[in-house]
């Protein structure tokens, strides 16, 4: 090895390393193979030139292509969380618990449809569908219930909510002050990505730029308030749903990611103030190695973008930590006992490629909500991969692979072209208006569907290997009658609350969506006296107007 090389390796080691581990010991004082060989936290090339550190270098440190942290999983295992939520507060709450029994290390909550598009469940545009995808949460009383008996200062929470991110962040903060948990001490996530529902999923309200200006407050009001929650959860896992490529999505998220970063300097930020709160939000597919190489070409691209575009001097600001789900659209509802195989492929790659939080798909969700069985499975994937595989016991052990290393560099290139020519039109906001990215992804999604029903392309149990199968039983229905129990929950509540007391922070939070300031107090005021999600979002529908798409052909 280079002198240079042995010169960056010690700096490493005697700086960085040394610094985690004697905070962090590892979780055991040898890692051994199956057979009793002895693991390396690391390992190099026996030939490294200056390419090698400019490009890949050392795990927790710039450009993070082998890792944010530096020892990865010898010293913490990723977070293992279920994502689920359906029906009323009371039965999702029951499901938490009996995940965090089961040994998931942190939660991860559905809404339903009308909660993500910020109306109650008593909107007539609801009928049908409150509880269905999701648990309905239409004020602070059903988010105390969502939480009861799940100490909030103990656990971290991810809440895949965009548009109304601010109105369920401030239910979270309020039941929390219930518990006696003060704000700067909650961890958690908000998806709070309004730009991929522009561009591939759909639960928007407002208009690009008064969307823009809830996310900054956020970012703003948790600087202050909420230190340790991570602000948004930048999104590429529903881009990729919506039929993108890898580098697609890398290209995509990486975008969106810039022009947040961008809205929240022009609103006065600092970039080191917020974006070592920022993060991100990955699918995994099958294609094992190609996934393994997107994860680490997209730390590669953040942290170049995050210094030499921003120039963000902390660490932190460099780094992409994400969350990784298993592919919902590689699913298949033939044969669904094929599903717990592809998820363990994806799970290796999620690992393989250093997520830090990784939620798994259960064997039955292309026909149903999952049931307890099968959300057992789907843990116990990520329990095995973690204690039996040997994966976790060394880092970014793909590393070196002639292929490997050739998909990280050409996914790189890929995605950076996607963000150049974002950038030629003006920057993301006006991408989506024009409807660049939705087109690259409807021609990218066609371009698979096609090559599936040619048979170019193989999905086992669908195209081909196909066989007769009784119909499915023992799926999870959600009970029609949620719905009207939960509207007359709903009634009782505005029953009994001070209705004067709403009415007062209702017409705040309007005054403070005329004018600059920050909306999250006003939001919060509204939340604690029990100001429902609809009756907040309905004076912002009412002050900002509602996003009105434009057809994409």
């Amino acid at each position: 090895m280079s002198d240079r090389f042995n010169e960056a390796k010690k700096a490493w080691e005697d700086t960085i390393l040394a610094k985690v581990l004697g905070r962090f010991p590892e979780r055991r004082k040898e890692f051994l193979t199956g057979s009793g060989n002895p693991v390396d936290r690391i390992y190099f090339p026996s030939e490294t030139d200056g390419k090698y550190l400019e490009e890949s270098g050392f795990p927790g440190e710039f450009p993070y292509t082998r890792g944010v942290q530096p020892t990865m999983y010898r010293g913490r295992l990723w977070t293992m969380r279920q994502y689920a939520g359906f029906g009323s507060a009371v039965e999702s709450n029951k499901r938490y618990r009996f995940l965090l029994d089961a040994g998931q290390t942190g939660l991860s909550v559905a809404f339903d449809l009308p909660t993500q598009i910020g109306y109650d469940s008593d909107h007539p545009l609801c009928a049908g569908e409150v509880g269905k995808v999701g648990v309905a949460i239409d004020s602070l009383s059903d988010m105390e219930l969502l939480f009861k008996d799940i100490p909030l200062g103990k656990v971290s929470t991810s809440m895949t909510i965009n548009a109304p991110a601010a109105v369920l962040l401030a239910m979270y903060i309020a039941v929390a002050e219930k518990q006696g948990v003060s704000s700067d001490k909650l961890r958690g996530t908000i998806q709070n990505d309004i730009l991929k529902e522009y561009m591939a999923r759909g639960t928007y309200i407002f208009p690009p730029g008064h969307s823009m200006r809830l996310i900054t407050d956020i970012f703003g009001f948790c600087k202050e308030k909420v230190p340790m929650w991570n602000t948004i959860s930048i999104s590429g896992y529903h881009i990729r749903e919506a039929g993108s490529t890898a580098a697609q999505e890398v290209g995509f998220t990486i975008a969106d990611g810039i022009a947040y970063v961008e809205a929240a300097t022009k609103a006065g930020l600092s970039v080191d103030d917020f974006a070592p709160r920022l993060s991100f939000f990955f699918n995994a597919h099958n294609d094992l190695l190609e996934e393994v190489a997107k994860y680490r070409a997209a730390r590669r691209v953040w942290a170049k973008i995050m210094r030499e575009r921003f120039g963000a001097a902390n660490p932190k600001s460099l780094m992409l930590r994400f969350h990784t789900q298993t592919g919902g659209s590689t699913l298949t509802a033939q044969q669904p006992d094929n599903n717990i195989v592809r998820v363990a492929i994806q799970t290796l790659a999620a690992v393989m490629g250093g997520t830090q939080s990784l939620h798994t798909n259960s064997r039955d969700e292309a026909l149903a909500l999952p049931t307890q069985q099968a959300v057992t499975i789907a843990l116990r994937t990520q329990q095995i991969v973690a204690h039996e595989s040997g994966v976790a016991n060394t880092i970014d052990p793909l590393a070196g692979s002639y292929f490997v290393e050739n998909l990280t560099d050409r996914i790189e290139k890929d995605a950076m072209n996607y963000i150049a020519n974002i950038d030629s039109m003006g920057g993301m906001v006006k991408a989506v208006e024009e409807g660049y990215p939705q087109r690259q992804i409807q021609d990218a999604a066609y371009d698979y569907q096609r090559s599936i029903e040619t048979g170019d392309r193989v999905v086992v149990g669908l195209n081909k290997f196909q066989q007769e199968e009784p119909p499915p039983t023992g799926l999870l229905r959600v009970n029609p009658a949620v719905e009207t129990a939960q509207r007359k929950k709903l009634a009782a509540d505005k029953a009994s609350r001070d209705n004067d007391r709403v009415k007062t922070t209702l017409e705040t939070l309007r005054a403070a969506a005329d004018s600059s300031d920050n909306l999250m107090p006003a939001v919060l005021d509204c939340v604690r006296c029990y100001g429902t999600l609809g009756e907040i979002c309905g004076v912002l529908r009412e002050e900002f107007g509602e996003y009105q798409p434009k057809t994409v052909v």
